[in-house]
């Protein structure tokens, strides 16, 4: 195993029933009576997504905290971090945490998350229907920390640096004053003999994001997903009946927001370091949709190959600030129905787990993640590897002449042609990104070769279809329209439209600041 960073996982309690969650959702309400519930939203849509090896386990049990654990020790995760939910003095899920500290088993480190947040029916969009309020004060934080030093940190299994026990807020902002709190914490602390606290803020949203210093935090916690590197979601667009071919409900993409698992990860980890301590953090996916009927999240199509290119990727590029300082983090666990879990499922089984004890051991990745892995730096396009080129019904296509080869994409995606049975069995079996790659590839095939009317027929059928499933690749595609086109205006047209899909690419930025230069002086 890697001995330079240590995995902690988090842990969400939520499998058992309270009485406060009867109130909002019925007798007996657990995590699972969501998971069960679930159904695939489209084609290819995994749900509902289920478990194997540790069942639909009660988190009151001890056998399934030390099974949890034990599971999660084999493949080398070192610790468990348990979100944990104070609100004004009042707890809630607070069994299983209460139980560990009281029995001493499992014997794995673990931490606590303070999940503050009003205790809601947000799932279903009544997030003005509050049951117990999060509210703040003084004395509430003196209160907390209290606890805090009464029960969790006095346990020598507790998740510790430079022996500073370590405790994660998930809301730092929502404090009315987060210095102040930390500065009530510390002295408190310090009074009650635990000595130092280290404090990390997790970077859940947008206006959760910065120095951590500068509010008296020790250092951040990235959260995955991050949501405002996700880019735009997957969406109906002008091409819907091209989408549907591919298996995207219009219903489904009109009521969530769908991203791509595999442009997910490749924009983290274009990411830059920030300029103070943050401990990384990856996800084997999200999905919330067995949660929410409207306005869902799902990242389609993860899978553990993926997931285990991120991690190592991760690993690799993090540098622990200190000795101790060498946390990474994973979301989650046990989130099943939000589809963030390590532990197994009916589906992966036990493949999540062992992606990560490979990434941990420095194991050689799969040869079907080197080629995405080798080129997913800002501005390159992914490789398709030779098994994705052994399914490609159109893959004869790349032979033909330009006025053939539009003639068959356009057939193909206006549906205005019929297919053999054979083709239709490959085309339904193809991933959909590794399609979108390949007419690209086909595009840039026809420019090429001079034909340049085929090639910008072919860049604008191409940015339409990837728009929504795709949104770097359609932006290439209007780069390329942008170098094809005449006069300025339509050029500039296309570039804007480049930069508001992929803002990152560099050159379409500098082409579009030498025309607007140029039309800037002509009109002088």
């Amino acid at each position: 195993m890697n001995a330079n960073v240590k995995i902690l996982a988090l842990n969400f309690p939520q499998f058992h029933p309270i009485p406060e969650n009867d109130i909002l959702w019925g007798k007996g309400f657990t995590e699972w009576t969501n998971v069960t519930k679930a159904k695939p939203l489209f084609r290819g849509h995994y749900q509902p997504q289920l478990p194997t090896d540790l069942g639909f386990y009660d988190l009151r049990l001890p056998e399934a905290r030390q099974a949890q654990a034990d599971l999660a020790r084999e493949y080398g995760i070192h610790g468990i971090c348990y979100y944990h939910y104070w609100l004004h003095g009042h707890r809630l899920l607070e069994r299983p945490v209460n139980d560990i500290i009281a029995s001493g088993k499992p014997d794995m480190p673990f931490c606590l998350c303070w999940a503050n947040e009003h205790w809601t029916r947000k799932w279903d969009g009544l997030e003005s229907e509050i049951l117990v309020r999060q509210d703040y004060s003084d004395e509430d934080d003196l209160a907390h920390i209290r606890w805090l030093c009464e029960h969790p940190f006095r346990d020598p299994r507790y998740v510790r640096i430079d022996g500073k026990p370590v405790f994660l807020i998930y809301r730092a902002f929502r404090l009315p004053d987060p210095a102040r709190t930390c500065r009530i914490w510390r002295e408190e602390a310090y009074r009650l003999g635990i000595g130092e606290i280290y404090l990390c803020r997790m970077e859940t949203f947008v206006d959760e994001i910065g120095d951590p210093t500068e509010i008296g935090f020790d250092a951040a916690v990235e959260f995955q997903p991050d949501w405002k590197n996700m880019g735009p979601p997957q969406r109906r667009g002008p091409f819907w009946r091209s989408l549907r071919k591919l298996g995207l409900s219009n219903r489904a993409f009109g009521n969530h927001r769908i991203y791509d698992y595999e442009t997910v990860v490749k924009r983290m980890l274009r990411k830059e370091k920030p300029p103070y301590k943050r401990f990384p953090c990856v996800t084997p996916g999200w999905d919330n949709s067995p949660r929410k009927k409207t306005d869902g999240l799902i990242i389609r199509d993860s899978n553990p190959r993926l997931y285990e290119m991120w991690l190592t990727e991760a690993i690799r590029k993090f540098k622990p600030f200190s000795e101790d300082e060498n946390l990474v983090f994973i979301c989650a666990l046990n989130e099943w129905a939000e589809g963030n879990h390590l532990e197994p499922c009916r589906r992966w089984g036990r493949a999540y787990l062992e992606a990560t004890r490979r990434s941990l051991e420095g194991a050689s990745l799969p040869e079907t993640i080197k080629p995405v892995l080798k080129n997913s730096s800002r501005g390159r396009e992914p490789a398709v590897p030779d098994w994705a080129k052994k399914k490609d019904p159109i893959r004869r296509s790349l032979n033909m002449d330009a006025a053939s080869l539009f003639q068959r994409l356009r057939d193909l995606y206006s549906g205005s042609k019929s297919f053999n049975e054979e083709e239709k069995q490959l085309l339904q079996a193809l991933d959909q990104k590794e399609v979108f790659i390949h007419l690209y590839n086909m595009a840039s095939l026809a420019a090429e070769r001079q034909d340049e009317n085929a090639a910008f027929r072919l860049f604008l059928l191409i940015g339409g279809l990837m728009r929504g499933v795709n949104p770097d690749l359609a932006g290439k595609c209007h780069y390329k329209l942008a170098l094809l086109s005449s006069p300025a205006a339509e050029r500039k047209k296309h570039l804007e439209a480049c930069l508001e899909l992929y803002p990152e690419h560099r050159a379409a930025r500098k082409l579009l600041y030498e025309i607007k230069e140029n039309i800037a002086t002509s009109a002088a």
